[in-house]
């Protein structure tokens, strides 16, 4: 039974941290904060994280409630995650952030606060409409393999994960910055991309064949 959760554990925490793209948030967050020192990325980055974590794990436990309660097929979420995620796809594969997440306004605003770590790094910059899609759709298709509270745990366990990924990032994002620099934050960016690219096709697909075969 545990060999049976290590695949989709993995599959299912590779997709979340590709999606939360921690790696452009660091790039953000570093040029949010002054001086970007490690005593002030420190607590920025603990903040966010823990507003990503508890922003998932809710999605996760009410999130098919809310669809059903307004009589959403989970399929047709699966559509349209998949295009949300296309196109959060496309701008990271061509190096660009992505208005889906944040626009030019929000970040503006952002500079004005004395704390940036909920608005808008953890909403919305890391935890946006392509992660609550992503977990929902994620949890329609662990319930397909496994019982709903299976599926419960193996999904909270790769937010567990993906969340620890996400803050040992963004603590150290000053030295990625410094190592990376630019260009190469850009190229992880887009090799990123193209990971969330074919989740989306996934996704995109697989919602279009069981509406059409009507699901």
């Amino acid at each position: 039974m545990i060999t049976q959760l290590i695949s989709p554990l993995i599959h299912d925490t590779i997709a979340l941290v590709t999606i939360l793209n921690p790696i452009a948030a660091a790039g953000i967050m570093v040029s949010m904060i002054t001086p970007p020192t490690p005593a002030n990325i420190r607590p920025v980055a603990a903040r966010a994280t823990l507003t990503v974590l508890i922003a998932s794990l809710v999605t996760l436990f009410t999130g098919e409630f809310i669809f059903k309660l307004f009589g959403i097929n989970v399929y047709s979420v699966k559509v349209i995650g998949g295009i949300i995620l296309m196109m959060i796809a496309m701008n990271m594969a061509a190096g660009q952030s992505t208005k889906t997440r944040h626009t030019p306004e929000e970040r503006a605003e952002a500079q004005e606060k004395e704390d940036i770590s909920i608005i808008p790094l953890g909403i919305p910059i890391l935890f946006g409409p392509g992660v609550i899609a992503t977990i929902v759709v994620l949890d329609t298709h662990g319930r397909e393999l496994f019982s709903p509270w299976v599926s419960y745990a193996l999904i909270s366990v790769a937010i567990l994960l993906a969340s620890l990924t996400v803050y040992l990032v963004l603590r150290n994002a000053g030295v990625i910055s410094r190592t990376l620099g630019v260009t190469g934050m850009k190229i992880m960016t887009r090799i990123m991309g193209l990971i969330v690219g074919a989740i989306a096709a996934q996704f995109l697909i697989g919602g279009v064949k069981s509406l059409w075969m009507g699901h």
